[in-house]
């Protein structure tokens, strides 16, 4: 129910061999560990490169390290839950659901450390809303009140954080739950909209938004969103997210016509 959803495999499983061909200095002395090379790297930078699986498995990595070094590190585990759901979105499918429940561990981790920040809130609902989508009925179930409630904390903390990400993800919560279960296309739209005042140009949103007016029998808006994905620029700090929500409005709107 949140954030970008997904190319599927690890098409580079050679590049998991790359960092082994590293010889420290010049000298003929001996070569570091796997996990002292990691430690050396910057993850962020890593993660920068997340299109490249191995990157964000190498930066999951080094996150992993450092809250297993510092239980109360609070940025390696908030950012741990967000490299989680990443890489639950581009893996083989028989790796995602283990992917999704780490990052829902080290984002309830992240917001016991710091409930008053919404990092930890965000993204322990973002691999709830995952898991969610991707494993059926059992699942959408079992986590729809959870996700609810830690997007609205983040809501209540800062309703402009990630760019009205908390709105977004509302959004997409509303479209996906069965009315029954509190679901409603017409607060998917609020929420959407909402998110769309802190960031025009999201392309997230705007996918989203355009799914819901599919799902309301609202095509020509539908597709008026959808043209706006792809006329949108490429976010910067998102640009992963930007390329993949636009190839997917490319391919939705050439079938919706």
């Amino acid at each position: 129910m949140t954030g970008a959803r997904r190319v599927r495999a690890d098409r580079s499983p050679a590049r998991a061999c790359v960092l082994a061909l590293i010889v420290a200095g010049g000298f003929g002395g001996p070569v570091p560990s796997a996990s002292a090379r990691q430690v050396e790297q910057d993850p962020d930078a890593l993660y920068a490169q997340r299109e490249d699986v191995v990157r964000a498995r190498e930066a999951a990595t080094i996150w992993e390290q450092r809250l297993a070094s510092d239980a109360r590190d609070f940025e390696a585990a908030w950012k741990l839950a967000r490299a989680s759901y990443w890489l639950g979105g581009h893996v083989a499918a028989a790796d995602q659901r283990r992917w999704y429940e780490r990052g829902i561990e080290a984002g309830t981790t992240a917001s016991g450390i710091e409930p008053k920040r919404p990092e930890g809130h965000f993204w322990t609902a973002a691999n709830m809303g995952a898991l969610a989508e991707s494993f059926g009925v059992r699942a959408g179930l079992k986590y729809r009140g959870a996700i609810k409630r830690e997007l609205e904390t983040v809501l209540a903390l800062d309703p402009a954080f990630q760019a009205g990400s908390a709105d977004r993800a509302l959004g997409r919560w509303y479209a996906k739950v069965p009315g029954l279960f509190g679901g409603s296309k017409t607060k998917s739209v609020e929420h959407l909209q909402k998110s769309l005042t802190y960031n025009p140009d999201s392309t997230a949103s705007h996918f989203f938004l355009a799914e819901t007016y599919f799902d309301m029998d609202r095509d020509p808006d539908a597709r008026r969103e959808l043209q706006k994905v792809l006329d949108a620029p490429i976010e910067p700090d998102f640009a992963p997210e930007s390329r993949e929500f636009r190839e997917k409005a490319r391919v939705l709107l050439a079938r919706r016509r």
